[in-house]
Order: structure tokens, then sequence, then C-alpha cells
């Protein structure tokens, strides 16, 4: 696409194109991202890479932040879709202990996204949201459906809400994360180990290991497959790379400027 085409043709695209353009942008993007960091990537750097015009990356992403943002959370949606498939494939991987370990060797594999998590405050504080908006309401109400589910059958302690074992879940999985940082620069286990690890330590801490039938197991299953599944369409959705483009933002206002260039059971 010529840098030169303008705002009104470019909008006047198939949504088809749109999206493959927007998937096009965020490979780019996280591409530099993870060759030079946050802080060394411009707007003008994944136009020239992109081979677009600086405004036509603005059709998609107000400003750099969001861009950067939306790569985040395409990573996410990514290490969700592989969670997906062992949730699919193994009729016991909805419990707790097993999804932990499932979801943190999926983050691991993911450069980019284990980067995004041991980077520094004030990266990861650019790329939060509000924590009011659709993406993060979303992923908080499948979080509590998912522990509140897993509460109703019994298997969770019962001295703690299932958003208070939430919440230590999350914090012990981000802990792990985290720690990956040192354990990178000594000798120890590797990943698959400390993903064992961190398995055996949600089931010790969080888990009641009662022992639920075939029939109710393959029940939750279900609905966790059904939660997360539908959790990612609307994420991808929501990204504009999916079968829904999401609304552009008028390009001709940028930061207030304006736009010049156009695993036990």
């Amino acid at each position: 696409m010529l840098a030169s085409m303008s705002p009104t043709a470019d909008r006047l695209q198939d949504p088809r194109d749109r999206a493959a353009r927007a998937a096009r942008i965020l490979d780019v993007s996280a591409e530099l991202l993870l060759r030079h960091g946050y802080r060394r990537v411009t707007i003008d750097d994944i136009a020239r890479h992109a081979d677009i015009g600086k405004g036509t990356v603005y059709l998609h992403w107000k400003t750099r932040d969001d861009l950067f943002r939306a790569v985040f959370e395409r990573e996410v949606l990514q290490a969700l879709e592989e969670l997906l498939q062992a949730l699919r494939q193994d009729p016991v991987a909805w419990r707790l202990h097993r999804l932990a370990h499932s979801y943190f060797l999926a983050i691991m594999r993911r450069p980019l996204l284990r980067a995004f998590f041991l980077a520094d405050s004030e990266l990861l504080g650019k790329l939060a949201r509000s924590g009011d908006g659709a993406y993060e309401r979303r992923h908080r109400l499948v979080s509590h459906t998912y522990f509140e589910l897993l509460a109703e059958h019994g298997l969770l302690r019962g001295d703690l809400s299932a958003d208070a074992v939430a919440y230590a879940f999350l914090a012990t999985l981000e802990g792990f994360i985290q720690a990956e940082a040192a354990a990178g620069e000594r000798q120890g286990p590797g990943v698959e180990e400390r993903a064992e690890l961190l398995a055996s330590t949600v089931q010790r801490a969080f888990e009641t290991g009662r022992r639920v039938s075939p029939a109710a197991s393959k029940t939750i299953a279900a609905r966790v497959v059904d939660l997360f599944a539908g959790l990612g369409s609307a994420d991808r959705a929501d990204l504009g790379i999916g079968d829904h483009q999401q609304t552009a933002p008028d390009p001709a206002e940028v930061d207030g400027e304006p736009n010049a260039t156009s695993t036990r059971s």
C-alpha cells in the first residue's frame, strides 16, 4: 500500500483487507519490540517496516501505546488459544493446577509475552489499561465465572471466597513468571520443571482434592472450554484481526496533535 493513499480511500477497503493489514501492523510491531525494546520503537519505524504510511497506522490505533497494548493483548490471546488446545485435548485440563501448568508454559514459549511480564514497571504501567474497559471487564468476568464454577463443585478450599482464591492464584502465577528473570541467570530446573512446581504449589494451596464423577468432569470441561473460547473470540474481534473489524479512530487527531501523514489430575 502506498503511503500517499488517503484516509478516506483507506476506509473504503474490504473489512478483510483491513483486518489483514491490522494483523500485519501487529506482526511488525511485535518483531521490532522484541528486537529493539519498547523505548526505541516508533510509529515511523513500524510504518516503514510494514511498507505503509504513518497515517495508515493511526487508522487502526490512535497512539503508540494503544498499538503496543494491542500487541500485548494479541500475545495474551495466542497464549489463551494454546490453553484452549490443552483444554480440548485433556479431559481434566480444566482443573486449576493443570490450567496453571498449561498457561505458564504458553507464556514462557512466547518471548515477547514473557518480556512484557518481565519488563520494568514503567512499561507495564504504560500498557496497563484503566481497568474499566470492555477488555478488562470481559477477562474479570470469565475469571470470576471459572472460579465460581470450581467452587460450586467443591474443588476450591472453603475458607476463602472464589474471588479471594482467584486473586491469590493470579499473584502466584505472576510470581512464578517474575521469578523467571532470576532463574535464567543461575543453574536450576528447566521451565518444564518449574511449571510442575507451579502446578504442585497451586494444587496444595487452593484445591481440595475432591474427586468428581466422569459426567460432572465432562460438564465442567465443556463449560470451561466455552468460557475461554468465547473470551478468545471477543478478544480477537476487539483487536480487529478476526471476523469483526474494530472501528477505526479518526486519524486527524493523534495524541492531541494533527496527523500530518497519511499436570496432575
